[in-house]
């Protein structure tokens, strides 16, 4: 086989050199030579590069099916980032043909809004993350690196889409508007980010998550802001506070949605089906490497009588308090600790953080368990991001019968008044 065969067909799954090597155990160097052909490429190689790449193959329709990505360490992401969002993302939007709907992913930390819409039948086309720790939990989940600072990211680069989804920060429009001498008080914000995509690309429904202060944050005027400015574009807006322990999830966690219609849909947004799940029952037994040392529990956990820290263990009925991003700090107002453990008392494990935050079990952290707490603090529930996103899709797909519905009957009549004639 010709070396232009070879590297036609790494280009065809996607694939970096650096990737394609790593897929049969060989360097980068030797890659290199393989398809520069200073350098022969063994038989048992070529074999073994396509065995693992079978199902990246094209099918008959064109569609670039999905297979395991090699992995990538954080400075590989950090040297050739731009490379790798470049043809993972060419990837994935071959992917997407034929998708129920396209959907794009910003601020999109490790991928919990993702998963969620890809549930209710969606496909991703874009995203972008900042931190480049998220970025590499983000590949290695989800098979693609996301693009970083969005405001660098010119809004027409951005493919076309149903469903803009963000889980955006939340920060004051005012006082920035003020201070900057900005023309419009969302300027020098991240939702401003989201604004100036959604003018020029006009997805048909954005979907936006933020903590639950959002509401009465800068005495309302944050919220009152982000629903004239959406208004002013032509949405049609919802938004609600919802209770992840409201929906079968261990644990209290609010959080403020938003949906946002392009064509006026009717919505309404999930009843919490009130199931409640026990934290207790999501722990692990004799766990080692998450103690919390019993200098640490003398001195500064329980140096006060107070009942804090909050500790549970197997028998803890009903949910956790909320899982925050500085949870890697102990802190014992703000902290939820385990009875278990070398010591007596340790942190949760990434599993029984995965587990409070409706992650699949399958869910990887390549990362430190400092970051992994980072990540998991900042994320979403996804069973609640699900249950939004099928009503989400209910809605359109009830918009789109009716419009049917009335395209038919108009033809219809345009054809009586013809025969009429």
């Amino acid at each position: 086989m010709k070396q232009d065969q070879v590297k036609a067909h790494r280009l065809r799954c996607g694939l970096t050199q650096s990737q394609a090597a790593e897929l049969v155990h060989a360097n980068i160097r030797t890659w290199q030579q393989w398809e520069s052909g200073d350098r022969a490429m063994h038989p048992a190689f070529i074999e073994l590069f396509y065995m693992k790449t079978a199902n990246a193959a094209a099918n008959k329709e064109g569609r670039v099916m999905s297979f395991i990505k090699p992995s990538i360490t954080f400075n590989e992401l950090k040297k050739n980032h731009k490379q790798l969002a470049d043809t993972t993302h060419r990837s994935e939007q071959v992917e997407a043909e034929g998708a129920k709907f396209k959907f794009i992913d910003l601020f999109a930390g490790v991928g919990g809004i993702r998963f969620a819409f890809q549930k209710a039948g969606g496909a991703c086309v874009f995203s972008s993350e900042i931190d480049i720790h998220a970025q590499l939990t983000y590949y290695t989940n989800h098979g693609t690196v996301p693009y970083g600072d969005i405001t660098k990211i010119e809004a027409s680069d951005i493919p076309e889409h149903d469903i803009l989804c963000a889980g955006f920060p939340c920060q004051p429009f005012s006082h920035i508007g003020k201070r900057e001498g900005f023309k419009h008080p969302t300027q020098g914000t991240m939702f401003h980010e989201i604004v100036r995509i959604a003018s020029e690309r006009r997805p048909r429904v954005l979907f936006l998550e933020n903590v639950p202060g959002l509401v009465n944050h800068d005495n309302g005027n944050t919220l009152k802001v982000i629903l004239e400015t959406l208004d002013d574009l032509g949405y049609k807006c919802y938004h609600k506070v919802l209770n992840a322990s409201d929906f079968g999830v261990p644990q209290n966690r609010k959080r403020f949605y938003l949906v946002a219609f392009s064509r006026g849909e009717e919505f309404s947004f999930p009843e919490p089906p009130m199931i409640k799940a026990d934290i207790g029952s999501c722990l692990e037994s004799n766990v080692d490497g998450y103690s919390i040392s019993k200098h640490l529990q003398k001195t500064y956990l329980f140096k006060k009588d107070d009942g804090r820290p909050i500790l549970i263990d197997r028998n803890t009925s009903g949910p956790m308090k909320t899982l925050v991003s500085s949870y890697h700090k102990i802190q014992r107002l703000t902290g939820t600790f385990v009875k278990d453990g070398e010591t007596g008392i340790r942190l949760l494990t990434a599993n029984e953080c995965k587990r409070a935050m409706g992650f699949p079990e399958s869910f990887v952290f390549p990362v430190s368990r400092t970051q992994m707490y980072r990540q998991m603090g900042n994320s979403v529930v996804i069973t609640v991001i699900e249950a939004i996103a099928s009503n989400i899709t209910s809605a359109l797909e009830k918009s789109d019968a009716v419009k049917s519905m009335k395209k038919a009957k108009s033809s219809d009549e345009a054809t009586l008044e013809v025969e009429a004639v």
